[in-house]
């Protein structure tokens, strides 16, 4: 702060406001007492908040959403490792078109990976699933635990590495007591930002989900085309709080700065 100037200090106070601004409207209209969005209101009410406890298919679609979530970013995490390590660690021919290839699903379009994802589960039978749904998730999230991966292993000093190994560590004790806990910061943030991405991808999951499969945002993206109401206010709103609360444990626990940026 003390590094830059007050014009420096204004333009950076108005963009965070700029950036704000949308959510807090959206968590004041989520108050509203009246049957549609409004702002101002009369009076403010929790009446859209209750309303979410006696909409059934908001809630399971919410904890189908969680599982999906934790299930599609624990295997991209696990794919995601060792194919850092291969691509950090060795020099191999293919090495570019394999990274190329981990991380296409960031160039490709989700719409067209939704049409190919339904075309290829309707044929093998899978359509419709949880497991297709969660693999489908796995593929769209796996470059975001990738690169976060990438980057705590390239910058990483490999010297504790090889000294556990002079004294007779093997591979697999180095990689686990070592290797594994230097680079967790990084696994870490990318199983995060795979979780996040998990949550909140609607697009793809369009194509690929059925009504047994309905995630929370297909569930809003239905809502708001049929009904205009403060109750997807109220769940946006449940959302962000619920968020920063996660934000906030992450930082107490293991610490927002080693997560995001990798610092020791």
């Amino acid at each position: 702060m003390g590094k830059n100037g007050w014009l420096a200090l204004l333009y950076h106070t108005f963009f965070v406001i700029f950036i704000v601004a949308p959510l807090i409207v959206v968590a004041l209209v989520s108050f509203t007492d009246k049957d549609y969005i409004s702002l101002p209101f009369d009076g403010a009410s929790f009446r859209w908040f209750v309303a979410i406890l006696n909409t059934p298919d908001i809630i399971d679609a919410f904890w189908l959403s969680i599982w999906l979530g934790l299930g599609s970013a624990t295997i991209a995490s696990a794919l995601a490792l060792p194919g850092a390590i291969a691509i950090a660690r060795h020099r191999f021919r293919g090495r570019e078109t394999l990274t190329a290839f981990l991380m296409s699903p960031l160039m490709i379009p989700h719409i067209v990976m939704g049409v190919a994802f339904l075309r290829f589960f309707s044929l093998a039978g899978w359509s419709g699933s949880f497991t297709a749904l969660m693999l489908t998730h796995a593929v769209i999230v796996l470059p975001y635990s990738l690169r976060l991966t990438l980057a705590a292993l390239i910058g990483m000093d490999r010297d504790a590495e090889m000294a556990a190994m002079s004294l007779g560590a093997s591979r697999l004790t180095t990689f686990r007591r070592v290797l594994l806990p230097l680079i967790m910061p990084g696994v870490a943030g990318g199983w995060m930002l795979a979780f996040i991405q998990s949550f909140d991808e609607v697009t793809m999951t369009i194509f690929v989900a059925t009504p047994g499969t309905t995630t929370l945002p297909v569930a809003i993206y239905h809502r708001i085309s049929q009904i205009t109401d403060p109750l997807v206010a109220s769940i946006s709103t449940v959302l962000i709080v619920g968020t920063l609360i996660l934000m906030v444990l992450l930082d107490r626990v293991v610490g927002l700065d080693r997560v995001l940026i990798g610092k020791k």
